[in-house]
């Protein structure tokens, strides 16, 4: 059993950020994440793609903010369950919250903040018979690890920010790579789109567009693809990795048999409090949540973790108080009385 003053469902920016804030009031964090590390959707699906509305930074890149938050956190010290989905709670007699995860970890916390992003990504897979037999064997839904495709031929499918992201990251890594996209335009961002438009003419990607991969080929592992084009004969290409990236269909999974408040996949908060759920001492912060006027940005989700962790630092030591100053005063340590 693991013991924490505050348990966070999900490893994301905003639940790394809740450690801080909590920190501050020198409460312990535990976090659980279903994905093998820190970062969410920044570290597993975008960590090469810029984000602009980070106070500070004009620019910064989604896996360099990951490893800023967590160069932030280190001095708190939290602990981690990576790998594991929470998909049980239960409330004690006592008022505490027992968190149990697939792999069978248990989590005991006074408090609860689901921080899990827009939930469980299940990939848009295309509609071709055979694919699932080359699963993790030449067909990849997600970069984990960009090593994995060095020096090795490259196709890629799709037309937003993951595939481009991807395909200018993989041109350096890859012996060759190949976008297909059924258009002859993109969805992803301007800059993106014109470094791949350069990288097609100075020969390091090749650029198929009105087309699509239609089927996958090989005996154990994936060695050829069919591309269907509408103007021409289907092109058959030779290739050790196929990447179709048509996006994550998020869902919030087993969280949703909690008994929480749910509107369209996302879990009602009070936003006039501290962003508690219906369930008293469960509360929901960032894209995971909503309310009237949510906006789902980085900056929200930092915005309610700071306003939650009052509330919850209250469950936790209900005969303590908060004595707020700033940090610019304390230099990073909180203050209690």
């Amino acid at each position: 059993m693991i013991e924490t003053d505050l348990l966070i469902i999900g490893a994301g920016p905003t639940g790394l950020f809740t450690v801080f804030e909590a920190g501050l009031l020198k409460m312990k964090c535990h976090l659980i994440d279903s994905l093998p590390q820190p970062g969410g959707q920044l570290a597993e699906i975008y960590p090469k793609k810029p984000i602009y509305d980070i106070p500070g930074y004009p620019i910064i890149m989604a896996g360099e903010l990951v490893d800023k938050l967590m160069e932030q956190i280190k001095p708190f010290n939290p602990g981690f369950t990576l790998g594991e989905s929470a998909v049980s709670i239960e409330k004690t007699k006592d008022g505490l919250f027992i968190v149990t995860t697939n792999k069978g970890t248990q989590h005991k916390a006074s408090s609860v903040a689901i921080a899990g992003g827009l939930g469980v990504f299940t990939p848009r897979k295309p509609p071709i018979k055979n694919l699932p037999a080359f699963e993790d064997k030449g067909v990849d839904y997600i970069v984990r690890d960009p090593e994995k495709f060095r020096d090795k031929r490259v196709v890629i499918s799709g037309g937003g920010d993951s595939a481009l992201d991807w395909t200018v990251f993989l041109a350096e890594v890859a012996s060759e790579v190949s976008l297909v996209h059924r258009r002859t335009s993109f969805r992803g961002h301007l800059d993106t789109v014109d470094k791949v438009q350069e990288l097609a003419q100075q020969g390091k990607v090749k650029l198929i567009t009105n087309a699509e991969v239609v089927d996958v080929h090989g005996t154990d592992q994936l060695s050829q693809i069919t591309v269907k084009q509408k103007s021409t004969d289907n092109l058959l290409i030779d290739c050790d990795h196929w990447l179709p990236l048509f996006g994550l269909t998020p869902t919030l999974g087993p969280i949703a048999d909690w008994g929480l408040d749910i509107d369209k996949n996302a879990i009602v908060v009070d936003n006039a409090t501290d962003y508690r759920t219906n369930i008293e001492g469960i509360y929901a912060i960032g894209d995971v949540n909503t309310y009237p006027g949510k906006l789902k940005l980085i900056l929200c989700g930092f915005h309610e973790a700071t306003i939650m962790v009052q509330s919850a630092f209250k469950r936790a030591f209900p005969d303590k108080k908060i004595s707020f100053k700033y940090t610019t005063v304390m230099g990073g340590v909180g203050s209690l009385e």
